[in-house]
């Protein structure tokens, strides 16, 4: 039994950090307009070149500009936890350090595991992208190469033939990378910056050769008029359907298609994260992260919004192409030359998608430093300070996989992992803010006291209230707690109410999607969702932490558990090939955590336990030890707020 816990504890330990902006190991350089430059890259990549065609022609229609609000709201709630994390623990790693801080070692490497997925996976197929546009360009030379030359003949499993130019496209990436971030960063904001010229471009064009009328399409009128052909454009030999008109007007699926239009338009918001993970590299991250990450995200919505409406105003959505639908749009209109112009900046905005993919390998880094992955991994670069072992290993994985792999199976697997460390953050957020921070105020004391002795038997579930009084648990503490700051119980309280709540949208979501309007599951997800309301209730009046913070979430705890319920939902829709997959992934992690990580941890010594775990059991007496890493941290915790109260 005794191993058994030990055992449990080592699962939950968690990671305390230094937050001192001076300490880190790697170059800090980068301000708050190369954070937003990394994060319009990376978000703004191929998306708006293709999906707007795809979604307009197939789910939404011209309504494609509330699809895109649907799922930019969707990612703000995302964004919103993953800027007040940036601003509390603002160090490398991302959505893996932010779960690592809270709720423990092991969903830290189950998230950190899932980003290092997606992030390959995101970076392989963005080099194949670059490769198929600029091969489009010269007469797909490139193509007709390959295939004649190196032909693999192993359909299911292996791509048709292995993209070579994508290979070196990922390698020449990889060794910008490894020179230096500052550099890198440069060549980033120029190609950003070309890409928004574009598509300002393309905005402008829509609104000036656009007109209404093709958001108020009669089908009945097109179907009538279908064996006249367009004079201007002999742009598609099949009729369209009645299937494929809708029902006309500006919604022609109705508002159905525009929910599953937002869904697929959600993965085109993919990317602010990398922002999060520059944060030892970042001047001022605690307040650079949290403007990048909401900014980045309104400039991106903003550009989807336009272009989509344009794409619509210039050509009626039922003759939308899929996979190119700007070239075609702009030949329906007359202007055939600005297809070099839409070639431009699709090539810079999958160039900067690429950086962006990539930048987030210093979650490897992060791993490793922490003894969780390989420790060579963990090697800097003396010279660039930069991650070099482990930039060259992603990018090294990345090129075999454009090489070898068709990836058209792999692109949900990749969303699985994304959305999981969105949920993950969102539960972070939830938890840590209603912890107590009496350790904090106790090593103020020692420290302001020289050290001198604490009273003897002071438990910190004692101090929530007055010292020598416990907190018992009852129905009336759930709604009416007895203290107006954070305590064990309320903490717990919190806890539980989280897990719980978690499990539920579980459930909820697993029949929203599964069971379908019969009235047993009716009733189920009615029952669910009240009780849904009734846990977010209780945490919501338990006592808030009081810690400044240069951003925090608004409106606690509804919009943490808003983001948790849709990515769940969204994770949901994914196929059961795709669960296969990361099945397949986590079992290759768990190898290496459980043979390698769970030893070799640098939090193997001291073993901490979450927030409220560790507090259950903490007593101040004479032989505390307290180590030098804690000290600064609850320091500068400490500093940090004096610091926010000066500056608001």
């Amino acid at each position: 039994m005794e191993k058994l816990l030990r055992f449990g504890k080592q699962l939950l330990r968690v990671k305390v950090v230094d937050c001192n902006t001076e300490d880190s190991h790697l170059s800090r350089c980068l301000n708050t307009f190369d954070l937003v430059a990394l994060g319009v890259g990376s978000t703004l990549g191929a998306g708006v070149y293709v999906l707007a065609g795809a979604v307009a022609r197939e789910n939404s229609g011209p309504a494609i500009v509330l699809s895109f609000l649907i799922a930019a709201l969707a990612s703000v709630l995302a964004g919103l936890c993953y800027a007040e994390f940036g601003a509390r623990v603002p160090k490398t790693g991302s959505a893996y350090l932010y779960s690592y801080v809270t709720v423990g070692e092991l969903w830290a490497f189950i998230t950190g595991w899932n980003l290092i997925l997606s992030y390959i996976i995101g970076t392989s197929s963005v080099a194949r992208a670059w490769s198929a546009t600029f091969d489009e360009l010269i007469g797909k030379r490139i193509e007709q190469f390959c295939r004649e030359n190196m032909h693999m003949n192993a359909p299911g499993v292996l791509a048709e033939y292995p993209d070579v130019f994508a290979v070196v496209i990922i390698i020449t990436l990889t060794g910008l990378l490894a020179f230096g971030v500052k550099e890198s960063a440069m060549v980033n904001k120029i190609f950003t910056c070309i890409n928004v010229l574009v598509l300002l471009f393309m905005v402008v064009s829509g609104l000036v050769k656009g007109t209404l009328k093709n958001w108020q399409i009669d089908p009945e009128e097109i179907l009538q008029a279908s064996n006249t052909s367009n004079s201007s454009l002999n742009i598609t030999e099949i009729l369209p359907t009645k299937e494929s008109l809708g029902q006309g007007g500006f919604m022609p699926f109705g508002f159905t298609g525009v929910l599953s239009g937002a869904a697929t338009c959600f993965y085109a918001f993919v990317g602010f994260d990398c922002i999060a993970t520059t944060g030892e590299e970042v001047k001022n991250p605690q307040r650079a992260i949290p403007i990048g990450i909401v900014s980045s995200l309104l400039i991106c919505f903003v550009a989807y919004f336009g272009v989509s409406a344009a794409l619509t105003l210039m050509m009626p959505y039922y003759l939308l192409d899929s996979n190119s639908p700007l070239p075609v749009a702009f030949k329906y209109v007359g202007w055939g030359g600005a297809k070099y112009a839409v070639a431009v900046g699709s090539l810079c905005a999958l160039s900067t998608s690429l950086l962006g993919a990539m930048f987030p390998m210093r979650v490897i880094w992060a791993m490793a430093d922490d003894g969780l992955l390989f420790k060579v991994m963990a090697n800097i670069s003396p010279c660039t300070k930069i991650p070099l072992t482990a930039t060259l290993t992603s990018g090294i994985g990345a090129a075999i996989m454009a090489f070898l792999f068709d990836l058209k199976d792999l692109v949900d697997l990749m969303s699985i992992g994304t959305l999981l460390a969105y949920t993950l953050v969102a539960a972070c957020v939830l938890v840590l803010r209603y912890q107590p921070e009496q350790p904090s105020s106790m090593y103020q004391m020692a420290n302001s006291q020289d050290e001198v002795e604490l009273s003897d038997g002071i438990s910190v579930p004692s101090m929530g209230i007055l010292p020598g009084v416990e907190e018992r648990f009852s129905f009336r503490t759930m709604f009416f707690p007895d203290s107006p700051e954070p305590s064990t119980l309320s903490g717990f309280t919190v806890n539980m109410c989280a897990s719980l709540m978690g499990l539920l949208i579980l459930v909820f979501s697993t029949l929203a999607v599964q069971g379908g309007s019969a009235s047993w599951n009716v009733i189920a997800l009615t029952v669910i969702f009240v009780v849904c309301l009734i846990l977010t209730f209780v945490i919501w009046r338990q006592p808030e932490s009081k810690t400044k913070l240069s951003f925090k979430v608004p409106l606690l705890p509804f919009i943490p558990v808003i983001s948790m319920f849709v990515n769940v939902y969204l994770m949901m829709q994914l196929d059961r090939g795709t669960w296969m997959r990361f099945a397949f992934w986590m079992v290759l992690g768990f190898i290496i955590y459980f043979c390698y990580g769970i030893r070799h941890s640098a939090e193997a010594g001291g073993g901490h336990l979450p927030l409220d775990t560790e507090m259950d059991g903490f007593k101040c007496d004479d032989d505390s030890s307290t180590t030098p890493e804690k000290e600064a941290f609850l320091n500068n915790g400490i500093e940090t707020r004096d610091e926010g109260d000066g500056e608001l």
